[in-house]
């Protein structure tokens, strides 16, 4: 089974925002597998599908994005999954708008939804998709830049982001390792 997990902050207020990209990018491959969030536990929306014989998984935590471990922490420990079994999908301010970058470890960066993660799973080594969502302008302070709307000008890039980060995850989920596909999505 593989767990694949989008951040982002619940409700209609936030849907659209630069930090739920993780939310949009896993609606993308529920669209794309032509599945619902049909259930809810631990605090989280929860679809299902199958490549093969193998389940997979899609996660929104409901929790708001700064107690995301919350949620996901129980929900990995009740099904018995390994953090190689997880991938995340978040927003990044260090890495330009839709840019993706894939890793297989490394520290929040300042980013509270990883933070809850790491303390939750007591570890920071879980395969991880980081779009780009780049830094505030101006006098923009962090909070207002990530729960802001992206510009109309950055939806196509943006939209780009999403599609490559959603193939990444097929890519992991049809059997490649995730070294593997860092190796392959992290080249374009």
């Amino acid at each position: 089974m593989k767990m694949i997990v989008g951040l982002g902050n619940p409700g209609t207020k936030y849907a659209a925002t630069k930090h739920n990209i993780g939310f949009i990018t896993i609606d993308e491959i529920a669209q794309r597998q032509q599945v619902g969030f049909s259930q809810s536990q631990f605090e989280a929306d929860i679809a299902e599908f199958f490549i093969g014989t193998e389940k997979i998984m899609l996660v929104k935590p409901l929790t708001f994005m700064n107690e995301s471990g919350r949620s996901i922490g129980p929900l990995m420990t009740y099904y018995g999954l390994d953090t190689k079994d997880l991938v995340v999908i978040y927003d990044d301010l260090d890495l330009d708008i839709g840019k993706i970058r894939l890793r297989e470890k490394g520290s929040a960066g300042g980013h509270n939804g990883i933070k809850s993660l790491i303390a939750h799973l007591d570890t920071n080594v879980f395969p991880r998709i980081k779009i780009g969502i780049g830094r505030p302008q101006g006098m923009q302070t962090v909070v207002n830049h990530v729960l802001s709307t992206f510009p109309k000008n950055q939806h196509e890039e943006i939209l780009h982001a999403v599609k490559t980060a959603a193939d990444a995850v097929m890519y992991t989920c049809e059997g490649h390792t995730f070294s593997e596909t860092m190796n392959h999505f992290n080249k374009k």
